[in-house]
């Protein structure tokens, strides 16, 4: 389905001059509405003019450094090739991310396998890729993965994962780079890749500080840095040790960056960022690049989630809203008490519109039987009422990507914009897709 209506963007200007975050305030709630109307709610709408906006200005900031998309945090077909196109290459954390890459276009190349403890299958896929386009690069966080990427015959390209005892993040179950789940204890990486380059081909080596860093965790990130590029400068100097140098092409330092989800939050200060990170880990050996992985920071203020209230509830102690998305459809707020912004649009019919109506503090819950279904408390919103359109800011990063069919619940739709039109890029599940697996595996059954 294609609607030629304009832009659903912010309403500031374009790539030149567009501002470091969208707020949920700058979308146009006019278009938001009509995109509701069009295609019902709950409605992801992700604008893909303003993921290139975002990748414009990782690779300005970044100009020498190899930069990554995280694929996880968004990994839709469109997306995707928005990415492609603007020239980042794809960080993939599983199999299926892997998959989903080259449906978009990216060759081995531009490809990089970075699973944490990855299933059997999962690696007999990647092997089996990496034999047809040899220029994949796999990055491996224990020597156990190595011994099982050599079981299956593969020699190829290897970045080692370091786990440098450094951690930050917006909350402690994403705070990776002190995690003794990810990559191997810094004490032992130079040995470890010194081990693997007799398998392998050793290209680079890797850390992560955790995810949505913000600014008063940069800290953490430049000492992360900081030691990454002493490793480097070990695995590399002729001299240490006595041991050959390692011919590393790179130093991965991962990604994380912040973004604001509070409506009075600073946006991140990029370059600053950029230029610290540039100092923390100089001077890199010659030939070897910087490389980084933002996810987050290219798509979570290019999307936002469309939900209509159903139910208005005064109590006592709180008036509730209820609307028709839930933790199935944006996990962050219960699973991590993540904020994100909510804008009343209004709508509701025989209602004044939302900007003439008392701001009033409200729980906005969704329909799932989960106490924690809510996706924000005590919030000052147009006085909702039933039939309003809510919109959900800041939701394009791990937004759809977590989403569930848990109740139950058939998954939302999702639309792009693209240049001023806007294409279904996810249909709407329906109550039939619930049951599709268990029909195909009864039939299946019943075949044999």
């Amino acid at each position: 389905m294609s609607d030629p209506d304009a832009a659903a963007g912010a309403t500031d200007g374009g790539t030149g001059g567009d501002p470091p975050v969208r707020r949920v305030s700058d979308w146009d709630g006019e278009r938001l509405r009509g995109l509701a109307d069009a295609h019902e709610t709950p409605l992801y709408v992700q604008d893909l003019d303003r993921v290139r906006e975002n990748c414009e200005r990782l690779l300005g900031a970044f100009p020498d450094a190899d930069v990554r998309y995280a694929v996880k945090a968004h990994t839709g077909q469109a997306v995707l090739e928005a990415v492609r196109d603007a020239g980042l290459d794809a960080e993939c954390a599983s199999a299926g991310e892997v998959d989903r890459a080259l449906a978009a276009g990216f060759d081995g190349s531009r490809l990089h396998y970075t699973a944490v403890n990855p299933p059997a299958r999962d690696l007999d896929y990647v092997v089996g890729v990496a034999a047809a386009d040899p220029d994949l690069t796999v990055t491996v966080g224990a020597v156990d993965t190595l011994d099982r990427l050599a079981e299956r015959g593969y020699d190829g390209r290897v970045c080692v994962r370091v786990n440098p005892g450094v951690g930050a993040g917006h909350h402690e179950k994403v705070t990776t780079g002190g995690a003794a789940k990810f990559g191997i204890p810094y004490d032992r990486a130079a040995t470890a890749a010194r081990d693997a380059a007799e398998r392998f081909d050793v290209v680079g080596v890797h850390a992560h500080a955790g995810s949505g860093i913000d600014p008063d965790q940069l800290d953490s990130h430049r000492e992360l840095v900081a030691r990454m590029g002493e490793l480097a400068r070990d695995l590399t100097d002729p001299d240490g040790e006595g041991v050959a140098p390692l011919d590393l092409e790179y130093v991965d330092v991962g990604g994380g960056f912040g973004v604001p989800y509070r409506e009075d939050a600073p946006a991140l200060d990029l370059p600053a960022v950029a230029d610290a990170t540039r100092e923390a880990v100089a001077p890199l050996p010659e030939g070897v690049d910087l490389a980084v992985e933002p996810g987050r920071y290219v798509v979570a203020d290019a999307g936002v989630l469309l939900t209509q209230v159903n139910t208005v509830k005064p109590t006592p102690d709180e008036t509730v809203v209820g609307v028709d998305a839930g933790m199935t459809d944006l996990l962050r707020p219960s699973m991590y008490d993540a904020y994100h912004p909510i804008r009343n649009l209004g709508g509701a019919e025989g209602e004044p519109s939302a900007g003439e109506r008392e701001a009033t503090p409200v729980t906005v819950a969704g329909p799932i039987c989960e106490t924690g279904d809510t996706l924000g408390r005590d919030r000052a919103l147009a006085a909702p009422a039933r039939g309003d359109l809510l919109a959900v800011g800041v939701a394009g990063a791990y937004g759809y990507e977590m989403a569930s069919q848990y109740n139950s619940r058939p998954r939302p739709a999702e639309v792009a914009i693209d240049d001023g039109t806007a294409t279904t890029t996810r249909r709407r599940e329906t109550l039939g897709d619930l049951t599709t697996v268990e029909r195909e595996a009864a039939r299946q059954g019943a075949e044999r």
